[in-house]
C-alpha cells in the first residue's frame, strides 16, 4: 500500500520484505530516504537502523511502529532514526514527513557514525550506545578524523597534522595520550586499536 501511494506521488520506490533484504537493497543502491517498519520479520527495523548508521550512511530514516510509548520513541531515535511515525497514520502525514526529511537530506551530512558511536559535527556532541560523552575540542577533532577513516590506519603524523597542525610536535607522544583519553571516555569494548609502529584504527 505504501509503495503504491509513494509511487503515485512521483517517488521511485524499492521495497523489501525483511531486514536482511533491506540491507541488501541498500548495498545495491543507496536511497535518498529510508522508511523502516520496526516490526519486520528476522532483523527488526531498529537493528537495520543501527547497521545503516554503523556503515556511516547518513541519509534520513523514518521509523514506522505501532508502539507509542516514550521509551519506544527514544529507542528509535537512539538507534539513528531521524523521525518516528506511530500507526495508524494518514498517508498525507507520511508524505509530509518524507518531504521534510528529503529537504533535510539534501544538506551536507552532519553526523558521523561507527558501530554504536555517533558524532554530531555541528555541536561536536558524541554519544556511544545512547550515552553522552564529554569531549574536549581536541578529542572531538581526533575522533572525527578516526570516524572519517573507519577500518583504516591513521598514522600519528597524519593526526598531528590534521588535529594539531603539527606545530613541532612530531615525535612526541601527544597523539597516544589523546587516544588514551578517548578510549577511557568511549568505554569498553574498545573501538580504537593500536597498530604497532604506525598509528591507530577505528574498528570492532
Amino acid at each position: 500500500m505504501l509503495e503504491r501511494t509513494l509511487t503515485a506521488e512521483g517517488h521511485s520506490v524499492s521495497s523489501a520484505a525483511d531486514g536482511g533484504a533491506a540491507l541488501a537493497a541498500i548495498e545495491r543502491s543507496v536511497p535518498d530516504v529510508l522508511v523502516l517498519d520496526v516490526a519486520m520479520p528476522g532483523m527488526d527495523g531498529l537493528a537495520v537502523c543501527r547497521r545503516v548508521r554503523a556503515k556511516g550512511l547518513a541519509f534520513p530514516i523514518l521509523l514506522l511502529t505501532a508502539r507509542d510509548a516514550l521509551s519506544d520513541r527514544v529507542a528509535g531515535l537512539d538507534a539513528g532514526a531521524d523521525d518516528y511515525l506511530v500507526k495508524p497514520f494518514e498517508a498525507e502525514e507520511l508524505s509530509a514527513r518524507l518531504r521534510a526529511l528529503l529537504r533535510r537530506g539534501r544538506e551536507p551530512a552532519e553526523v558521523l557514525a561507527f558501530a554504536d558511536l555517533v558524532l554530531e559535527l555541528g555541536p561536536r556532541i558524541a554519544r556511544r550506545n545512547g550515552r553522552d560523552l564529554r569531549l574536549t575540542p581536541r578529542e572531538a577533532d581526533l575522533l572525527e578524523l578516526l570516524l572519517r577513516k573507519p577500518r583504516q590506519v591513521v598514522s600519528r603524523e597524519l593526526a598531528l597534522e590534521r588535529v594539531w597542525g603539527d606545530h613541532g610536535a612530531r615525535g612526541s607522544n601527544l597523539v597516544d595520550r589523546y587516544v588514551a583519553y578517548l578510549r577511557r571516555k568511549l568505554g569498553p569494548p574498545s573501538l580504537i586499536h593500536t597498530i604497532r609502529g604506525v598509528g591507530f584504527m577505528l574498528g570492532r
